[in-house]
């Protein structure tokens, strides 16, 4: 598979059956072929797209040493900002060139959830800044829930199987800005190969060259989307919930050709995580003799702390 597929979630919400079952196929396998689609008919609309994303260079416009102000010791990044280079793929020492801001959920009614995430972080230079961010956390997360619908149904799961783990859920969203290069990197790359933590990964900001995704022949191909789609993939905890049936594909972000290099890149990725104590256990229908258990068991939280260790963003 060469090409990112691409699907429309109006036909899952449609209400006629033909075509919600049509959306159910193309994005399982979708998901089991490449582990990426190109989503339309999603919950944001183009003004708020346009919000955010004014919002969000705002913020990165902002002196370096305002910024800084924002970045919070001690909570592995979870919220507020990270500066330039902090993070690093797995297995990689060379800091990512970009720096990157995290809104995180807004708990409703769960005393426990409010003290076990941190608090979001308020931008007093940017009066807009933390409005708009929520209302684009909130569409985007109300997108993922019907997405992930969608693939309880593929897998032949109860349709709001996951709707509970996800209420409340410790989802991210992250603008990130790739500053423009100034030099010859010397290993160093916008974002280098990796898989994400979470279920599912919602893109923003997918349109032109960068992305790439890796086949299962091992090639890299470019991911595309179209202005009005969202570049929607699977993460290492629903691979490992679904004993790989659903692909967590490895992809990256390349740096621009050099007559590119003056230009920043901005991406707005949100992390669709579950509340911590979702079981990770292989689902019983995604084992078989030809296809046995490949994973141990563990809850979301630990794994999401595993990956956080490896990542170097918080210590053993």
């Amino acid at each position: 598979m060469n090409v990112i597929p691409s699907v429309n979630l109006n036909d899952f919400v449609s209400g006629d059956a033909e075509s919600k079952q049509r959306f159910i196929d193309e994005i399982g396998k979708a998901y089991e072929e490449i582990g990426f689609v190109a989503l339309s008919g999603h919950f944001l609309d183009s003004v708020l797209v346009d919000k955010l994303y004014a919002e969000v260079k705002n913020f990165f416009d902002l002196p370096i040493d305002i910024k800084q102000q924002y970045e919070i010791p001690g909570i592995g990044g979870q919220r507020g900002y990270v500066s330039f280079g902090k993070e690093s793929a797995k297995g990689k020492k060379e800091g990512d060139l970009k720096e990157f801001w995290h809104f995180g959920q807004y708990v409703e009614d769960n005393p426990a959830l409010e003290k076990e995430y941190p608090a979001n972080v308020e931008v007093k230079e940017l009066p807009e800044f933390n409005k708009v961010g929520k209302e684009a956390y909130r569409m985007l997360e109300k997108t993922a829930k019907y997405v992930l619908r969608a693939l309880a149904l593929h897998l032949g799961l109860k349709e709001t199987y996951f709707d509970n783990y996800i209420h409340n859920g410790n989802s991210i969203l992250r603008p990130i800005h790739y500053p423009p290069i100034t030099q010859e990197p010397k290993d160093a790359v916008r974002a280098a190969a990796h898989g994400d933590i979470n279920l599912i990964t919602l893109l923003m900001g997918a349109q032109g060259k960068g992305l790439q995704v890796q086949n299962h022949k091992g090639e890299w191909i470019d991911a595309i989307a179209q202005p009005d789609q969202l570049m929607i993939n699977v993460g290492d905890m629903l691979s490992r919930h679904t004993n790989n049936k659903l692909k967590s594909t490895i992809h990256r972000v390349v740096n621009p050709p050099r007559e590119l290099w003056g230009t920043s890149r901005y991406s707005i990725p949100f992390f669709m995580h579950p509340i911590s104590d979702m079981k990770l256990d292989v689902l019983d229908k995604c084992m078989d003799d030809n296809n046995p258990k490949q994973f141990e068991d563990i809850t979301a939280g630990e794994f999401l702390h595993e990956r956080l260790v490896e990542l170097g963003l918080v210590k053993k």
